[in-house]
């Protein structure tokens, strides 16, 4: 790379660099995990919270029961909390600033719930399914 120019990516390469990065070992946040929705006919973005422990071993689990959680699928759960936006800022805003009780605690599930937040706002505007990464 030439300094002060950066390098041009295609998109196989940008797609590249998000496989990488994927594949790194992430520390799951103790505050929980958010399933985002899309509600089509009222034109709202929906984040279910859902609370979790983590064990020693940095799996995500049930914090009544102590039992890890599948990600493909098992006993339905019932979110904590649900919040509901007309757009990506204004649910981030309610996530961040205005609940109570926060359902992010690390910087890094901010920033991943930013980028979901923002394709889930460009599904709903273009009446695309939402499928969440």
């Amino acid at each position: 790379m030439e300094q002060g120019k950066p390098d041009v990516l295609t998109q196989a390469g940008r797609e590249a660099i998000d496989g990488h990065l994927s594949d790194r070992f992430i520390n799951l946040d103790p505050a929980g995990y958010l399933l985002i929705k899309l509600d089509q006919e009222g034109g709202l973005l929906i984040a279910e919270h859902y609370r979790n422990a983590i064990n020693a071993q940095g799996l995500a689990t049930d914090p009544d029961t102590g039992d890890v959680l599948s990600c493909r699928g098992g006993d339905p759960r019932l979110p904590a909390r649900v919040y509901r936006g007309r757009t990506a800022k204004e649910l981030g805003i309610e996530l961040t600033e205005r609940a109570d009780d926060p359902p992010i605690s690390r910087l890094d599930h901010a920033l991943y719930l930013g980028r979901e937040l923002q394709k889930a706002e460009a599904c709903l505007q273009q009446g695309m399914p939402y499928i969440q990464d």
